[in-house]
């Protein structure tokens, strides 16, 4: 199963971008044997819509037509929040089931068009605060990393 990061922004060159690339980097080595794969970062500009509801359409559009098909699950503070442990066995779930990717999306700064966060097999929420994106993004590609540790029995992740 292909994993992918769908992000509004670019993130500029420095330690934020470095720290993103240094995990999913290590994801992608150690997700091989788990048929976990991929681990890139696509990368949409925001939308210059005069509104916010434009913006988040403009948007929502982009990302809809640059994701592979499969699996999407937003980043959004209104999401469900879930532990390690439960994100690393969803995504078990789906690669067992043979989806062919997952992506996880980041909106811009307006946030996602809620119509399209509808549509996600799945919506989650690192914290009810809103994050930076670019932290958002390091939180994640830790956490797909984090995935990897776990499903492989990696003692990284310490449970208890």
């Amino acid at each position: 199963m292909r994993v992918s990061i769908a992000a509004i922004g670019r993130m500029k060159a420095g330690p934020e971008r470095e720290l993103v690339s240094r995990y999913l980097d290590r994801a992608a080595g150690g997700g091989k044997p788990l048929a976990l794969t991929g681990f890139d970062v696509i990368e949409l500009p925001e939308s210059r819509a005069s509104s916010s509801p434009s913006r988040k359409v403009d948007e929502a559009k982009a990302l809809r037509a640059a994701l592979p098909q499969g699996v999407v699950v937003m980043l959004d503070e209104r999401g469900k929040a879930i532990d390690s442990q439960s994100f690393a066995q969803q995504i078990l779930r789906w690669r067992d089931e043979g989806r062919p990717a997952i992506s996880f999306v980041i909106g811009g700064a307006d946030g996602i068009d809620p119509d399209y966060v509808r549509t996600a097999d799945l919506s989650i929420s690192f914290s009810p605060m809103v994050w930076p994106h670019q932290l958002v993004r390091i939180m994640l590609a830790e956490q797909l990393y984090r995935t990897t540790t776990i499903l492989s029995g990696h003692p990284y992740h310490r449970s208890d």
